[in-house]
């Protein structure tokens, strides 16, 4: 039985409905990447939303607005009832989205998911090579398994939409990572490099890359767009924050638009809010509506009422939102600073010592792997 929201405070302004929903169904995953955005303490979190309870998620997110539905994890393929979670936004009205490793999927699972309403799979790619792909997901099947499933989406109609992510050990091939695309005949292509939270931050040392590597994999990106013959195919390269001197509007401002639903039933305003130091509703015992208008997580960092100098007299505050507050806690030690990737912060410098640090750390140092495993080397 849901309780209506007892910790709670009216918002500062009106604000409207969220419009996309994230169901991260899970956090258990085949794969180990270092780079991972689960929370570190992830199998501390080992309950999870039953079908039933999920269905519940999904009716209640339609009834408030949202139109946008991704299903994620971790793996969200390791989930049995996804079908059937996929068949439910179908007949709510969702767009849905699946976000995928590949692995756990095959050619009869492509088609039931595209059967149930399924209207968009993106996969994602370690590397352009097996060897460093499977390196770095820690399966020695990773990258034969995702070009198998990048062919079946493709030959069941579904947009063919990869996703790379980008940082030290890889960048340098972000042509090859084109070609493949090219070659698998991809619609959209986003080279999204690495974002610093979770098993990222902890690993940020090896895997941060040079200005001159960015530098050269956006040339590559932009020779890759004027010569291709695909010219249709849309290619995104998203530069990481640190190295840019403005925040970007985190997730379109905090809980404006955007509502993360954790595999125990936890809402977040982002699918990183975990780290921070403040207790989270949980599906089970509020609905949705009062989560998303009432409670405190939600309001803590709406609007500007929140914002502290130099961001409350910014005049970009209505663009960038502060930036964001995840990141201003774990490099900061207070989510009501500025992001310190803004140049007015002030504490700009912890950004630029970071990325000096990491240079001088060679390539093959351990990264620490995520689902307890060992710590290898390249």
């Amino acid at each position: 039985m849901r309780k209506t929201g007892s910790n709670s405070k009216q918002p500062a302004k009106k604000i409207g409905p969220p419009l996309w929903l994230l169901a991260e169904l899970t956090y258990r995953c085949p794969l180990q990447c270092p780079y991972c955005s689960n929370p570190l303490d992830f199998a501390n979190f080992s309950n999870e939303l039953t079908t039933t309870q999920w269905i519940d998620v999904l009716q209640q997110a339609r009834q408030l607005g949202a139109a946008q539905l991704g299903f994620s994890g971790g793996e969200p393929l390791v989930r049995n009832d996804l079908e059937a979670l996929v068949k439910e936004g179908r007949d709510l009205g969702f767009y849905s989205n699946l976000i995928t490793s590949g692995v756990g999927m095959d050619e009869a699972r492509v088609k039931d998911l595209k059967k149930a309403g399924l209207d968009h799979i993106q996969i994602s790619f370690q590397a352009s090579t097996a060897e460093l792909n499977n390196m770095l997901a820690g399966s020695n099947k990773a990258f034969d398994q995702k070009i198998a499933m990048a062919q079946a989406v493709k030959k069941h109609g579904y947009p063919m939409v990869l996703n790379f992510v980008i940082h030290r050990h890889n960048i340098d091939e972000v042509g090859k990572m084109l070609q493949l695309a090219e070659q698998l005949e991809a619609d959209y292509v986003e080279l999204a490099n690495t974002q610093y939270y979770g098993w990222a931050l902890l690993n940020r040392d090896q895997l941060l890359p040079s200005t001159q590597q960015i530098k050269q994999a956006e040339q590559a990106t932009n020779e890759f767009r004027k010569t291709t013959k695909r010219k249709d195919m849309k290619v995104y390269f998203v530069v990481p924050d640190y190295f840019e001197d403005r925040p970007k509007p985190c997730m379109g401002g905090w809980g404006s638009i955007f509502m993360s639903i954790a595999p125990d039933g936890a809402a977040l305003p982002c699918h990183s809010a975990r780290v921070l130091p403040m207790e989270f509703p949980n599906v089970t015992q509020i609905p949705l509506e009062d989560i998303w208008y009432q409670s405190n997580a939600f309001n803590a960092y709406r609007g500007d009422d929140w914002m502290q100098s130099p961001c409350s007299t910014c005049p970009e505050k209505t663009k960038d939102f502060g930036g964001c507050r995840c990141q201003a806690y774990l490099l900061t030690g207070d989510a009501s600073n500025a992001d310190p990737v803004c140049a007015k912060s002030g504490q700009r410098g912890l950004i630029d010592k970071a990325m000096r640090e990491s240079q001088t750390i060679e390539a093959n140092q351990p990264m620490v792997f995520r689902n307890k495993r060992e710590s290898l080397r390249q």
